[in-house]
């Protein structure tokens, strides 16, 4: 479903995808393992293939965000992750359950793209005019948002998450670090932001900016 001119929801195992349908596309997230058939059906309704991918950005290193990757980037794509997430990957089944912990459980459920480009804070991708990355750690370590200058887009992963009561903060279940998580929120003030996209539920249209200032003040208010 195109949700912005260009950009596209595209309903992944586990989790949305967003892509952007430029001469090389670039997907943000890529679901479960086994979403690559969902993906490449997508595609294939608007005369792409896989192997078209520039890119896979991974808001996160949890396996409904990151466990498509290494299925689609074995056509070529490029996997772009922030190192905090990436290096968790490493630790298999067997390492976690020795020390388990939620973060730890869930990067052994997460299959090791066999290359990951790093992202850091502040780097701009060639997406959409320039897609900038706002390192926003607490759900995970290496967790970002995705700003979209030109067009006011704010992809949020699951740093947010849209509820019937409206828009909070990223879930304490799936969270490694709830304090930081809402701290993080802070670093969305002053964004001049349109539309917030979230990876679980239809983006937010109508009073983003607003919303995005609430939520900065109960943060600050914390």
């Amino acid at each position: 479903m195109e949700i912005w001119p260009g950009v596209h929801a595209v309903q992944l195992l586990g989790a949305q995808g967003h892509l952007f349908l430029e001469p090389r596309p670039t997907l943000i997230d890529a679901g479960l393992p086994g979403s690559g058939r969902l993906m490449a059906a997508y595609l294939a309704h608007h005369g792409r293939t896989l192997d078209d991918i520039a890119r896979i950005v991974c808001t996160h290193g949890h396996p409904d965000h990151a466990g498509g990757a290494r299925e689609l980037a074995a056509r070529g794509a490029d996997v772009l992750m922030h190192p905090a997430d990436h290096d968790g990957l490493r630790v298999d089944m067997r390492q976690a359950l020795r020390r388990p912990t939620r973060g730890r459980l869930f990067a052994a459920m997460t299959p090791m793209p066999d290359a990951v480009i790093p992202l850091a804070d502040g780097d701009v991708l060639p997406v959409a005019g320039g897609l900038e990355v706002i390192h926003t750690p607490g759900h995970t370590p290496g967790s970002v948002c995705l700003y979209a200058r030109r067009d006011r887009l704010l992809f949020v992963g699951d740093v947010l998450q849209r509820r019937r009561t409206g828009v909070v903060f990223a879930s304490w279940l799936y969270s490694d670090d709830v304090v930081a998580a809402r701290a993080s929120v802070k670093r969305l003030a002053g964004l001049d932001v349109q539309m917030i996209v979230f990876s679980h539920y239809p983006p937010l249209r109508e009073g983003a900016a607003q919303t995005l200032a609430d939520l900065v003040g109960k943060a600050s208010a914390d």
